[in-house]
């Protein structure tokens, strides 16, 4: 996952993941640099997705 990517297109990658895991909210989907990876556990914990598939996926976008 491109750090640099994910943070220069959030709001574009954070209205996605709400379209394709539509149990995410806007307090799910903060992002705060540096914390990819509980931004990724979160993600992971409400969709029940793998960190890898959501990695792959971000990165598609």
């Amino acid at each position: 996952m491109n750090k640099d990517k994910l943070k220069g297109n959030w709001n574009t990658i954070k209205g996605q993941l709400k379209q394709k895991y539509g149990q995410l909210t806007d307090n799910d989907l903060v992002y705060i640099e540096g914390k990819e990876d509980e931004l990724l556990g979160t993600i992971q914990k409400r969709t029940g997705e793998s960190k890898e598939a959501i990695k792959d996926y971000i990165d598609s976008l």
